[in-house]
């Protein structure tokens, strides 16, 4: 396999069907600031739970541990492989349809689960300017939504210019933010360095959960790499980017911890007394360009929530097209040549979930986000191994095995830290979210036949399961990796939270399972063990009796 073809014939799917649209280098660096960032907005709700020394601190290691990594495996595999739902690709032509699907399904749930923190943040900002009662604040969401919805319905194009007008708005109102904030430097910015009474361990989680989510726009582009009709601007892009994001949300939190002090208050909410990025400007310049940062607020929740619709959508029309999930989702649009139905679920879920706190948002996707990048990670290196970068004639990254070293290391350091610490709660939830990649991947193969039903003999299926070929085993490796993951997990947290979490839980949530941390260890320990024993004997069966395809 490894001396075969010098780039990958992307499938038609989302590249052929539909409409291709030219960037320029600003205007795909301008889509994946809005799809990853769109301002600071989220590091608010960091500082009070982390501490202003930490939040700084996790703001400069993850961009160099978490999204640099990303953004090189994405922009090389998206060179390599430039079609909507990269990911998916990706994770096939690196493991199969399995590994593809759960790859695309886990994606799927974040981005429709956690669409809505976006708008909840801007809401957030109106909430400081202007009385909102409950039913005035949904009104104001909902019309996000449908108001965005529409724009993404009409054309990637229009999707483009919006991100880019939407980009320079945002930059000039962050930069005076800096600009005000150092010119009134009062406080120290990094004292306290994490809050008192606490110690780093136990301040890690929030932080690191909403960091890395913070992080995690940098693969949204490559939902839409098979419309991009100059995919070697992603690389360039990338770069830009990265280091815009970074200074993005650095440089404001700086000038504004250092002029505002009192890091407790900070958040994203609407209650009285809460400091944000616009109490800078009121605070120095008066209510006018108070005013003025509410409505960018809003301008940044519709610019990242316009991008990520855009992305998100493409997700569930390739599986239509590769017969992995109902057909009626690979419909688009007559004039525009959108995906008509996934852009609308996803709306109707987004505005199902913008009541929800930001927080309880960020902690139910994270877990899943930690798994779905660090898994392509490890993809990325699978696809160097079967399409070696010297047989290319397209952009990859420089560096060889120090180069896969350090986008594996610092994935995996981050990712794994992350979902150790995000909480007992989401440690657990995450996991039927995983699972249900599987689940739906069975049900789906079974009853639309998936790449089987499209090639017969290209990729043959076990006539007894009526799923592919080696797909026992894969399964049997699925239960073995989350098994034991969950298994040592129960371990990790039970030191981690053992001495504060059983009073924790149960003061918040009063009773049931979530209240009762021994329970929710004893689940995680032994459900992690039964499905790791489960694995092994699915792929001890899968072995004997299911036929290994070429290369896995």
């Amino acid at each position: 396999m490894s001396n075969k073809s010098e780039t990958y014939a992307a499938p038609a799917a989302g590249s052929s069907t539909m409409k291709k649209t030219r960037f320029s280098l600003a205007g795909i660096v301008f889509l994946i600031f809005c799809m990853c960032a769109a301002g600071a907005f989220g590091v608010e709700d960091m500082i009070p739970s982390v501490g202003p020394g930490l939040t700084i601190l996790l703001l400069i290691i993850i961009p160099i541990l978490w999204a640099a990594p990303m953004g090189i495996y994405t922009a090389e595999l998206g060179a390599l492989a430039p079609v909507d739902a990269g990911p998916y690709v990706w994770m096939k032509m690196a493991y199969g349809e399995m590994w593809g699907f759960c790859m695309n399904w886990w994606l799927m749930l974040a981005i429709y689960l956690g669409q809505a923190a976006y708008v909840v943040i801007a809401v957030g900002y109106i909430g400081k300017v202007i009385a909102l009662t409950p039913l005035a604040a949904t009104v104001i969401k909902v019309a996000i939504v449908v108001i965005l919805t529409i724009v993404n319905l009409i054309g990637l194009k229009e999707v483009s210019i919006l991100s880019t007008i939407f980009s320079i708005i945002i930059i000039v109102m962050f930069a005076l933010v800096t600009i005000v904030g150092f010119a009134n430097w009062n406080y120290n910015p990094i004292d306290p360095f994490i809050p008192e009474g606490t110690d780093i361990v136990s301040s890690l989680g929030t932080g690191l959960a909403i960091g890395i989510w913070l992080y995690c726009g940098y693969i949204q582009i490559s939902n839409l790499g098979g419309e991009i009709s100059n995919p070697e601007i992603v690389p360039k892009g990338m770069k830009v980017s990265i280091i815009i994001i970074t200074l993005n949300f650095l440089l404001p939190t700086v000038a504004g911890l250092a002029s505002l002090g009192n890091y407790q208050n900070w958040g994203t909410g609407i209650g009285e007394g809460t400091l944000n990025y616009s109490s800078v400007l009121i605070h120095y310049t008066g209510p006018a360009l108070g005013v003025a940062f509410m409505i960018m607020a809003v301008i940044s929740s519709c610019s990242t929530t316009n991008s990520v619709i855009a992305s998100g959508s493409r997700l569930f029309l390739i599986l239509a097209e590769d017969n992995l999930c109902p057909g009626f989702l690979s419909k688009l649009t007559k004039k525009s040549k959108m995906p008509f139905w996934p852009i609308v679920i996803l709306a109707i879920v987004t505005i199902i979930f913008v009541n929800f706190d930001f927080s309880m948002i960020v902690n139910i996707v994270s877990p899943v986000l930690f798994v779905l990048y660090v898994g392509l990670a490890f993809a990325f290196l699978k696809i160097r191994k079967k399409y070696p970068v010297e047989k290319r004639n397209v952009w990859y990254a420089k560096g060889g095995k120090v180069l896969k070293a350090y986008v594996i290391g610092g994935m995996f350091l981050i990712g794994f830290i992350g979902i150790m610490v995000n909480g007992l709660e989401f440690f657990t939830l995450s996991f039927l979210i995983t699972v249900s990649g599987v689940v739906f991947y069975v049900i789906f193969k079974r009853l639309y036949g998936g790449l089987y039903a499209s090639d017969p003999q290209k990729y043959p299926i076990n006539p007894k399961t009526k799923l592919a070929q080696g797909d026992i085993w894969r399964i049997g490796i699925f239960f073995m990796i989350f098994g034991l993951l969950m298994f040592a997990g129960s371990f990790v947290i039970s030191w981690y939270e053992g001495s504060w979490g059983p009073d924790y839980y149960l003061q918040t949530y009063g009773s049931g399972l979530l209240s009762n941390f021994g329970g929710m260890i004893s689940i995680c320990r032994w459900c992690g063990l039964g499905g790791a024993v489960l694995g092994v004997i699915l792929f001890v069966i899968g072995v004997k009796t299911d036929k290994v395809s070429d290369g896995e």
